[in-house]
């Protein structure tokens, strides 16, 4: 009976044993199961690390990257600076370069006007000595003239017209005739056109006109006494008398009464 015991006890204790060699060598699997999962998941993590310090040094190289050429920008605007600040000082000095350009410009033309009018008054001069008025000074620009003051163009343009009828004779200085419009530009040019006679010798003479030129009756005849110069008292009588005031000025021939009146005779 105690051999029974023993044997039942041995039993049981080798079952304990069994039990506890299986449940160790259960834990153990499971413990080399978690350690295998483990080292996977390390490796992974070791993969990802790696994957991570690739693209941190990939990261580094392009910050490299755009530092130099931040620092190539730098440097490029450094000299496109410099560059605009030279332009600036050349467009500076072009600047008062100009200026003084322009202002010898100025004189130049300011005394290139004086000495124009002296020669043209000293050209005037000589040609009223010498008789030649119409040839030189107004008969050259009188078609011009007429077309800037009165926005037409002449159809024939004469000088030194002399016309005879019976035993008397007219002179005209300069005509000019506008066929469409059937006007007649008269004008009489004097050396000394202060002279009131000579006004009154004009009047006659357009009064005279149609006279010698029938052709011209159905005309609007215009006339333009001119001269060098004149007296402010010569040009009130002739716009009192409805003619047109014509001086040489400058280079040009100007009608100094012009805005006064129309200037037209019928």
């Amino acid at each position: 009976m105690a051999i029974e015991q023993k044997v039942d006890k041995l039993e049981e204790a080798l079952m304990r044993l069994v039990y506890i060699q299986q449940k160790t060598e259960m834990e153990l699997q499971s413990f080399k199961n978690e350690m295998l999962d483990f080292k996977n998941e390390m490796k992974v993590f070791k993969d990802e690390m790696l994957e991570f310090k690739n693209e941190m040094k990939v990261f580094k190289d392009e910050m490299l990257e755009f530092k130099n050429e931040m620092k190539v920008f730098k440097d490029e605007m450094l000299e496109f600076k410099n560059e605009m600040k030279v332009f600036k000082d050349e467009m500076l000095d072009f600047k008062n370069e100009m200026k003084v350009f322009k202002d010898e410009m100025l004189d130049s033309k300011e005394w290139s006007k004086k000495n124009i009018e002296s020669i043209n008054r000293q050209w005037g001069n000589l040609a009223n000595r010498m008789g030649t008025l119409v040839e030189d000074i107004f008969f050259p620009s009188m078609d011009q003239t007429i077309e800037r003051y009165f926005h037409i163009r002449c159809d024939i343009l004469e000088r030194n017209k002399r016309i005879r009828k019976d035993d008397k004779s007219l002179e005209i200085d300069i005509m000019a005739t506008l066929k469409k419009a059937k006007q007649a530009f008269i004008v009489e040019v004097k050396s000394n056109p202060d002279r009131t006679e000579y006004i009154e010798e004009f009047l006659e003479k357009l009064d005279k006109i149609t006279q010698f030129l029938p052709e011209l009756e159905e005309y609007t005849l215009i006339g333009i006494y001119a001269g060098l110069d004149m007296s402010k008292e010569t040009v009130h009588l002739l716009t009192k008398k409805r003619i047109y005031a014509m001086v040489f000025k400058g280079d040009i021939l100007e009608i100094v009464n012009y805005d006064e009146f129309s200037g037209v005779r019928s």
